[in-house]
């Protein structure tokens, strides 16, 4: 591979915001995420792609499983479309609520996840979902050659809607400053489990199904688990410092032989006319060269 290009101010001042906010201590530091820090199962991680020179990590989740409450309905078309963008923040506009999150395998049912027992009946309401999502880390880059290093990695660990989502910096003078998102949808899945009606909230499937959901999210916990792992031998690989390789093909051994030959025999005539040797021992001396 060749040599990256060098890091651009712009990108060096970025970087050095952004790692300047991940190590406050974490009694203050905080994000947009529900947990509002870094996950420990990915820290590792992003503490290695931080190391890199030319990559810095923007956000970042370990994966997890969380039960969500969606916001109250609205009545307009453009209610809505504001409501679903609000909808992943707790207390947000659309009012929605996480009433459950782990970054870890979990183990519960519908008390632990916030629902009382089955209702049968009733029209409306609020619904509950159940949601896997796998890891997924955003990478500012350097430019378009660090960028196609992290994707590589991303798409060889599994990761496989891995690309980059932009490419220029936030001004025009900053130039190529792509941002890539390391992700996998084919791990992730989403199930409706409940209603919240007259302020109380129901589970509306079986224990078994919601048994089921939750050995569902553990399994894929452990495949994401290894995909994090391959993604992380894989760009520590790529951006290892390169060692000389000093393997050479066949055309090349022989022609470095046939050199060695010959400067071989240079020195052995040279040897032959010295006064310590007679001119009949060249012929003796040379003719195993001959053969090169």
């Amino acid at each position: 591979m060749k040599p990256l290009p060098t890091i651009s101010p712009p990108f060096a001042r970025k970087k050095e915001a952004i790692i300047a906010q991940l190590a406050l201590p974490a009694a203050v530091y905080t994000d947009a995420s529900p947990k509002g820090s870094v996950d420990v199962g990915i820290r590792s991680l992003v503490d290695e792609i931080n190391g890199h020179a030319g990559l810095v990590t923007t956000s970042s989740c370990a994966g997890r499983v969380s039960v969500y409450l969606e916001g109250r309905k609205t009545t307009t078309l453009v209610e809505e479309e504001e409501e679903d963008v609000s909808a992943s923040a707790v207390g947000g506009k659309g009012g929605g609520e996480w009433l459950f999150v782990s970054h870890e395998a979990v183990d519960g049912g519908r008390e632990v996840f916030g629902m009382g027992r089955e209702r049968e009946g009733g029209e409306g309401g609020r619904l509950i979902h159940f949601k896997f999502e796998p890891m997924i880390l955003h990478v500012l880059t350097a430019s378009l050659e660090h960028a196609q290093v992290v994707i590589q990695a991303g798409m060889e660990a599994g990761f496989r809607e891995t690309g980059a989502v932009s490419l220029l910096g936030r001004r025009p003078e900053d130039g190529a400053m792509p941002m890539v998102a390391v992700r996998s949808m084919g791990l992730s899945f989403e199930s409706l489990v409940g209603v919240e009606r007259d302020g109380e909230r129901y589970c509306i499937v079986s224990a078994a199904y919601l048994e089921r959901l939750v050995r569902i999210a553990n399994e894929r916990f452990a495949e994401n688990q290894k995909r994090i792992a391959r993604f992380q031998k894989a760009l520590t690989k790529a951006l290892a410092p390169k060692v000389a390789d000093d393997w050479e093909d066949a055309e090349t051994r022989r022609e470095r032989k046939k050199q060695e030959g010959l400067k071989r025999r240079d020195e052995l005539q040279k040897q032959s006319k010295s006064p310590e040797n007679g001119d009949s021992d060249l012929a003796s001396i040379l003719q195993p060269l001959d053969v090169l």
